[in-house]
């Protein structure tokens, strides 16, 4: 009897601390969201510097749209090298000329001169103010640009605001989460499934994903929080459960 008392009262200090944990993280989730949102803007700021303002009486908008027009025309005909001519002589013009900024990464991106593009990229995401298919591309496509070249720190900012303006695509943050555990970076690939998380919360792979991260981590009340949530989410599915009852036994040990 007083065995399974005493076991009752484990069990219950497990679930105690696993409750405070998963209040904690709630109330954190706004304040993370814009730290992330800062942090991603700090990146943008610090990789789009291109050193090409001009005073607000130089800008010529009209200018600047011609040559975007004349840069689509040789883009289409393949005439790339005379396409970026066209596409600098539009942003000299007006720097914030979006289309062709977008237009001039995208080509570079194509031609593997990534070390041009990255910035432009950077740039186009800076200017825009509503969220749109062009601009998710832009941050995936700095994502997965800053992430091969081991840029961790810069991608992950950029990572977490691309799941945050593409809510359904739990597909990448498969790739990214996969692609920081390689890479020994744990500590980032849990941030992108704490991401995923918040903006798709009924998804219980994230869940068990993000337990097996905290579990690798030793941080086993953190695990079995996230594996409770993923056997709530899915009552009937017998790997869930036995994820929980597992832990719950090494806990109890």
């Amino acid at each position: 009897m007083m065995k399974a008392y005493r076991l009752l009262s484990h069990c219950m200090i497990i679930a105690g601390i696993a409750l405070i944990l998963a209040l904690s993280a709630h109330q954190g989730l706004a304040q993370d969201k814009e730290r992330a949102k800062e942090s991603a803007d700090a990146v943008l700021s610090r990789l789009g510097g291109l050193d090409i303002e001009r005073s607000r009486g130089s800008v010529d908008t009209e200018l600047a749209a011609r040559h975007n027009r004349r840069g689509n025309t040789y883009s289409n005909l393949d005439r790339l090298e005379d396409a970026i001519r066209e596409y600098q002589l539009s942003i000299a013009a007006d720097p914030n000329q979006a289309d062709s900024i977008r237009n001039l990464a995208n080509i570079y991106y194509f031609q593997e001169r990534y070390d041009e593009a990255i910035p432009y990229l950077a740039r186009y995401i800076r200017l825009q103010t509503e969220i749109t298919t062009p601009l998710i591309s832009a941050l995936q496509t700095l994502g997965e640009l800053l992430r091969s070249r081991q840029q961790y720190e810069e991608a992950i900012a950029i990572d977490l605001r691309t799941i945050e303006v593409s809510p359904d695509n739990d597909s990448q943050v498969h790739i990214m989460g996969n692609t920081y555990n390689n890479a020994g970076r744990i500590d980032l690939a849990i941030q992108i499934y704490a991401k995923a998380i918040e903006v798709m919360p009924e998804n219980a792979f994230f869940y068990r994903t993000l337990g097996r991260l905290y579990e690798s981590e030793a941080q086993l009340a953190e695990a079995l929080a996230q594996y409770r949530t993923a056997a709530e989410l899915e009552p009937d599915s017998r790997f869930y459960q036995d994820l929980v009852s597992g832990l719950e036994a090494r806990l109890a040990q």
